[in-house]
């Protein structure tokens, strides 16, 4: 990976540069190859917007005669551009001021006769900020204007978006099957937990690939969902009591089984790309189609080949009408030769599986590290519950319900804080969840209300008679 270091800072034994060292060893550690560009020291014209930038989609074509055409190679040669600046009046040095004016249009080709492309599109951006007060009162304007600055640029949005749509559409997934079951799989979450544990292990303590670090996740999900289910099918302990105490368990004990292999200076494990490049899923090309993002992954469309197959399962064939049959009256399906207590631990293997196959797909993405020092369960498998119901239950809606649920929790970081709190995603999913609880609620009440009128009608016709 290359990392391309703008310096802000005119100062080379300042605070920003004290920062820096300890930062650029870490990358240099992990086998990055980094570059640091000391703006002061080069020439550095502000932008005129006369627009000539424009004309040429290929190259940065600005026709002032400086040091900025080198630096924009250089950006563009990169894979992660990291802003290292003093804060200065609220906001970066102004050599760095001018050159982000300057990469705004030689960059995005947005503003001539017609749009064109955005030439640094699907890059990773990173602040490296020093200021004399608390962060959130001196570096909070920068930031915000940068959040804007990488949307605007298209730097990581549209395929990040979509690399955690697959986790959470399992999720979903999870959820809805346990729930056409007549179970409220609520551990969805500890399941998602011990997936990523399963996963991560396999790949960093025994050089798994990442078929058998996801097959691992699967069978680690299955096996924990399969407790609740035994719990309910032989001891009637109500699932969501017994899921909820193995979502913690299952936290604290991944933790501990993965500070095993966590990296020796943050408390996250190894990078997959250092530890075990083989256990990241390939992409197949994919990742061409999200401006070469790649953690875009054949995850993807896994997940939707998975929401198909279960659609198909509980729809189309004799296994998953015995499970709904269970479901709706356990001891109507015993009287009818079904193993219900069988048909309870197994739907509920199943739900853990396909969470556990959901925390593969983002872990096995190289997108995240596990934090083993976190000490709350992951959101993951709690939106899910959101993206099922959303999703009316039906696995084809779930994943368009996934995909929505998802892009508004990730959007959530790029709201005007000025305006709006971040979690404001967090209440519309909550909202959500309560319109679609009402939305049952009501659809029961009413199922009552005509089955009770209809009994009144017969009666009425019988005493006619």
């Amino acid at each position: 990976m290359k990392v391309c270091i703008l310096m802000g800072s005119p100062r080379k034994q300042g605070n920003t540069n004290a920062l820096l060292g300890p930062f650029r060893q870490e990358l240099e550690g992990l086998g990055a190859e980094t570059e640091t560009v000391w703006l002061h020291a080069l020439e550095i014209r502000p932008c005129t917007a006369c627009r000539a930038c424009q004309r040429d989609w290929t190259a940065f074509g600005c026709v002032q005669r400086d040091d900025v055409p080198t630096i924009f190679d250089k950006v563009l040669a990169c894979d992660l551009i990291v802003l290292a600046t003093p804060i200065y009046s609220w906001y970066c040095t102004p050599p760095m001021k001018a050159l982000l004016d300057r990469l705004v249009y030689g960059m995005d080709k947005y503003y001539g006769a017609e749009k064109g492309p955005a030439l640094w599109a699907g890059k990773a951006l990173a602040l490296l900020l020093t200021c004399g007060y608390r962060p959130e009162r001196g570096c909070d304007l920068f930031e915000e204007g940068m959040r804007r600055y990488c949307k605007h640029s298209r730097l990581r949005y549209l395929g990040n978006t979509l690399v955690k749509t697959a986790p959470l559409l399992m999720c979903g997934l999870s959820v809805l099957f346990a729930y056409k079951v007549g179970l409220f799989n609520i551990g969805a979450a500890g399941q998602y937990v011990v997936g990523a544990g399963a996963a991560l292990y396999c790949a960093l303590a025994w050089n798994m690939p990442w078929y058998v670090c996801l097959l691992a996740a699967a069978l680690a999900g299955a096996l924990l969902a399969c407790i609740s289910g035994a719990l309910k099918a032989f001891c009637n302990v109500n699932e969501v009591i017994s899921c909820i105490l193995l979502n913690w368990i299952s936290l604290y004990a991944v933790n501990s089984l993965l500070s095993l292999v966590k990296d020796s200076n943050t408390p996250y494990t190894v990078k997959l790309s250092v530890g075990n490049p083989s256990a990241l899923m390939p992409s197949l090309g994919l990742e061409k189609l999200f401006s070469n993002n790649r953690y875009v992954t054949i995850a993807i469309p896994l997940a939707i080949v998975i929401a198909v197959l279960i659609w198909v399962l509980l729809s189309k064939t004799k296994l998953g009408y015995e499970l709904k049959a269970t479901g709706l009256n356990k001891n109507a399906a015993k009287y009818c030769g079904m193993r219900e207590k069988q048909n309870l631990i197994l739907t509920m293997g199943i739900a853990g599986a396909l969470a556990g196959i959901g925390a593969g797909f983002m872990f096995l993405s190289g997108f995240e590290e596990w934090a083993v020092a976190q000490s709350a369960v992951p959101a993951m498998g709690f939106n899910g519950i959101a993206a099922a119901f959303l999703g009316g239950l039906h696995p084809i809606g779930t994943i368009f319900a996934s995909f929505f649920i998802q892009h508004i929790t990730f959007g959530g970081a790029y709201v005007d804080r000025a305006i709006y709190s971040s979690q404001i995603s967090d209440l519309i999913s909550a909202v959500i969840i309560y319109m679609c609880g009402f939305v049952l609620f009501f659809r029961q009440v009413m199922t009552r209300l005509a089955e009770r009128k209809a009994e009144a009608n017969l009666r009425k016709e019988a005493n006619l008679k």
